[in-house]
């Protein structure tokens, strides 16, 4: 019995070792952020990861909104960050997509560039300005590569817990603190992309104060019942315009 207990113990210190090893060989450096993260993608699988993704994305959300003006508007900012900025020079594919939902208030990014607005933020949003500031934003989490690095760091996390689980019974609690810390790693996302937006809105010509006016729309729809920041993958709306106000000093907008 205790030696099958030494076995156990033995064979989850290799799974952990395993992961810590394969976390250091993903390990490289975003060459247009400085911030070195762990990857297990190439950048052609992020981007055949979003083309195959994108049309059920698209579905979930009741489809493209059916107005091909709106269309062409969201085409064109979007292209204006992505060639007035370092976004230029990535390998990504980057689309604009304005989604039919009138009732969910959102914007997000799939690996590789493809990038999604619903009609409900979009019709909530007072200016081009604002709608330079949603969509260089979600660059801003292409860019960072922050779906690749969430992938990888779950993938961590699983075989880190699986060890722990076989050597120690303690997988569930391995996975509660990398869970948290996933959450934490995602609020961080979240700002950064708020810093690279603002420097993509000053690099396009845009008013970068106006991101400060999309925070105030999103807080208004989050009401006074919206999650807590340490329980949230996002940071807190008053959070980040302290951050935004500060990128904005930082860029000189």
């Amino acid at each position: 019995m205790r030696g099958s207990w030494k076995i156990r113990l033995a064979i989850g210190v290799i799974i952990v070792a395993f992961a810590f090893f394969k976390k250091c060989a993903n390990t490289v450096e975003n060459p247009y952020t400085g911030k070195e993260q762990v990857i297990s993608l190439s950048t052609e699988e992020e981007i055949a990861i979003g083309l195959n993704s994108a049309p059920q994305m698209a579905q979930e959300y009741g489809g493209l909104y059916p107005d091909e003006r709106m269309q062409s508007y969201v085409d064109m900012v979007g292209k204006k960050l992505v060639d007035n900025s370092v976004a230029r020079e990535t390998p990504y594919q980057y689309d604009f997509h304005l989604l039919a939902d009138p009732n969910t208030i959102n914007a997000f990014a799939l690996p590789g560039g493809q990038i999604f607005i619903t009609y409900a933020l979009f019709s909530k949003l007072e200016n081009e300005d604002q709608l330079a500031g949603v969509l260089g934003h979600e660059v801003g989490h292409v860019l960072g590569r922050h779906s690749a690095e969430r992938i990888a760091n779950s993938e961590f996390w699983q075989t880190v817990a699986q060890g722990a689980s076989v050597g120690a019974d303690a997988g569930g609690l391995v996975a509660g603190v990398g869970q948290n810390v996933l959450l934490g790693n995602g609020r961080g996302d979240e700002l950064e992309s708020d810093d690279l937006g603002v420097r993509f809105m000053i690099k396009a010509g845009y008013e970068p104060r106006e991101m400060i006016g999309v925070m105030e729309i999103l807080k208004d729809a989050a009401g006074p019942n919206r999650v807590p920041e340490h329980k949230s993958s996002h940071p807190d709306p008053d959070n980040r315009i302290q951050h935004i106000e500060e990128s904005i000093v930082k860029y000189g907008g």
